[in-house]
Formats: structure tokens, C-alpha cells, sequence
């Protein structure tokens, strides 16, 4: 049995692991007869919600995963006017969503909101043009450096499993250092994802799915992560602050893999 470091879960299993127990405590139901449904656009996620390190007792933190293709379907199949149903606000708690959320489709996106936050906690300062232009882009492999108010931050992207693998190759041949790197599996970020309605390898399709989450960032009145007024409540009522003991074990995970 191999142990992997502890490392940061992935937002499905975060979610999950808030819904059976910050939620779960609120509404005063027992995690085991709580039912978690993701939609996502990655198909590992229906594997990955069955590991047993995301369970407690059995009780795995989300029960199903579906695909964004899966929904779709549903949606078709259930005759649903998606242009005729009123807007609605998002139920509470954890309905609120920030810029720098719906940008993590995008390849840079992880990336582009950490910096966000990063600026600001590190300078001190309010940060008052977010977009970070030097780390977006569908282009294979992207290098920036990022000035934090005189301190310069190496970041190092890359999107597609073998630009990934030419990436940590120039790390381990010594040609690039990075301070931090941003690897998605997909073509172009969770926008090619193996679940998203197919796109077939047409790079357009990919760029105007890129755009629509750019325009939907810039429209958000909240742009920055650490500025989401549910995620602060949460801190406050619940976790703590950041890296606390509980969130270190709600948050984050052990890998276990069989050899």
C-alpha cells in the first residue's frame, strides 16, 4: 500500500464533505441519510467519489456524480425550457459564488484565482484589476511571472496530460522553476472535460466556452475567493480559520494506492 502525502481534495469531494457535516449539522439530519449529487464535467469523478478515503463509516461524502452530458440528457428527456423558468437565487448556505469560482473551468483559471487572493494577503493591499491576462489562454504550455508588489512570483501552467509531462520534465531537467504550477488533464481545462457535451477536438468550441466563463467573471459583483461571504461563515462558525485542524481534515485527504 502506497501513501501519497496529504493533499488538498478536489472541489467535488470539499463540497461533499461540508454538505455531511456544516450542513448536515445545520439542518439536523445524520450524514448517513443525507444523498450528495455532483454534476461535473469530469468523468473521473464517478470513480473518485467511490474511494474509500472519502467515507466515513461507509458513508461516502458524495453518494453520485453525474456529467454536465448526463444532466443535459436529463434535462432534454424531463422537457425542461431552460429560457422559460424565472431566476431564482441560489439556496443558502453556500449558494454564494464568486468570479474566480466559474473561472476554474478554464485552464489558468486555478491559477488566476489564487493569485487573487495571493496578492492581497501577501502585500496587504486591495488588488483592484483581478485579471491576471499572462496565465490565460488555451496555448499548451503558459510561463509567467508575477509581480506581488516587488516580490516575483514564477507560475508554470499547462493543460492536456502530455504538455503536463513535458512541463515537469523541464522542472526535473532544471530548465524552468516555478514557484507554483497549475496542471489540468483535459484539452483546454474542466471545459474539455470527458463529461461536457462532446467538443471533438474543435479548439473554437473550446475558446468561446473559455470566453463565456471569462464574461461571466467580469460580471460577478464578488471576484476574488477570500471575499465569498458564505466561505467566511463558514470559517467563522465552523472551521475555524484556515489550515485549523478541522479544515486540515475536511479539506484535505491521504491517497492510498495499491501496488
Amino acid at each position: 500500500m502506497l501513501d501519497i502525502p496529504s493533499t488538498a481534495r478536489s472541489p467535488q469531494q470539499m463540497f461533499g464533505s461540508i454538505a455531511k457535516t456544516y450542513w448536515a449539522e445545520k439542518m439536523g439530519i445524520p450524514r448517513e441519510n443525507l444523498v450528495v449529487v455532483s454534476i461535473m464535467p469530469c468523468l473521473a469523478k464517478k470513480y473518485e467519489c467511490a474511494r474509500e478515503e472519502f467515507q466515513v463509516n461507509g458513508d461516502p461524502d458524495v453518494n453520485y456524480s453525474i456529467s454536465t452530458r448526463e444532466l443535459a440528457s436529463l434535462i432534454k428527456r424531463a422537457n425542461i425550457d431552460f429560457l422559460r423558468l424565472a431566476d431564482e437565487e441560489f439556496d443558502r448556505p453556500l449558494g454564494e459564488s464568486t468570479g474566480a469560482g466559474v473561472i476554474f473551468g478554464a485552464s489558468g483559471g486555478v491559477m488566476e484565482a489564487a493569485l487573487r487572493t495571493a496578492y492581497e494577503l501577501y502585500t496587504g493591499k486591495k488588488l483592484d484589476k483581478v485579471e491576471f491576462e499572462a496565465v490565460r489562454g488555451l496555448q499548451h504550455i503558459k510561463k509567467a511571472t508575477i509581480d506581488l508588489n516587488g516580490t516575483k512570483l514564477n507560475v508554470g501552467i499547462a493543460h492536456g496530460l502530455g504538455n503536463a509531462r513535458k512541463l515537469l520534465e523541464e522542472i526535473r531537467a532544471g530548465k524552468s522553476e516555478f514557484h507554483a504550477i497549475e496542471i489540468m488533464a483535459c484539452p483546454g481545462g474542466c471545459i474539455g472535460g470527458g463529461g461536457q457535451p462532446l467538443h471533438r477536438g474543435d479548439s473554437s468550441l473550446l475558446k468561446a466556452r473559455s470566453e463565456a466563463l471569462y464574461r461571466e467573471d467580469a460580471e460577478k459583483p464578488l471576484r476574488k475567493s477570500h471575499e465569498n461571504p458564505d466561505i467566511i461563515k463558514l470559517y467563522e462558525e465552523f472551521l475555524g480559520k484556515p489550515m485549523s485542524e478541522k479544515a486540515h481534515h475536511l479539506l484535505h485527504t491521504h491517497y492510498f494506492c495499491k501496488k
